[in-house]
């Protein structure tokens, strides 16, 4: 099984989730800051836009005992983009990318357990095609936001920019906690 990789995912392995949050599985929820968590019971996945919130809620997790990273690799929770895959080594995931029900024309990105071999991807509730990252996105490398993007409101949990080079707008989701 797998996971759907948009934005920047931070992926954390289930069965440290119910060893280390109270409340196991439902515990862990009150900790997710938005609605992209998805599961395949063996890893879940909650994805950001920007730098800062993966931080945030890495910070979270590791304040719960969850361990990011030790020499050099990822041990309980990893950090994947839609682009550039794992950012760390990790010996227990998988990524790629995979034809979203079989069209060559709708690519996604999917991380999985090394050695897991169905081939369902999980997505969050409601998650479309059409209305999601993996149909249009646009990247930013961190230090060249103010290069292209011109802030302009944060309303209804987005920070809204204005990409000078196209002249249109661009929302990126925030979790509220930078």
């Amino acid at each position: 099984m797998a996971v759907l990789i948009e934005g920047t995912s931070v992926i954390i392995k289930v069965g440290e989730i119910q060893r280390r949050i109270t409340g196991g599985w439902t515990g862990f929820m009150e900790y997710v800051p938005n609605e992209t968590l998805c599961s395949d019971n063996e890893i879940a996945r909650v994805g950001f836009m920007t730098p800062d919130d993966v931080k945030h809620f890495i910070n979270r997790l590791e304040s719960l005992g969850f361990i990011f990273q030790a020499d050099g690799e990822a041990q309980d929770i990893a950090v994947a983009d839609q682009i550039h895959g794992v950012s760390t080594k990790c010996s227990w995931l998988e990524f790629g990318h995979i034809n979203w029900n079989n069209n060559p024309k709708q690519r996604i990105a999917a991380c999985r357990l090394v050695g897991s071999v169905e081939d369902h991807i999980y997505t969050p509730d409601g998650w479309a095609y059409e209305n999601s990252l993996s149909a249009s996105y646009g990247f930013v490398p961190v230090g060249q936001e103010d290069k292209s993007l011109k802030y302009l409101r944060h309303e209804h949990g987005l920070d809204v920019y204005l990409n000078e080079l196209t002249g249109e707008e661009v929302f990126i989701g925030r979790t509220g906690q930078s």
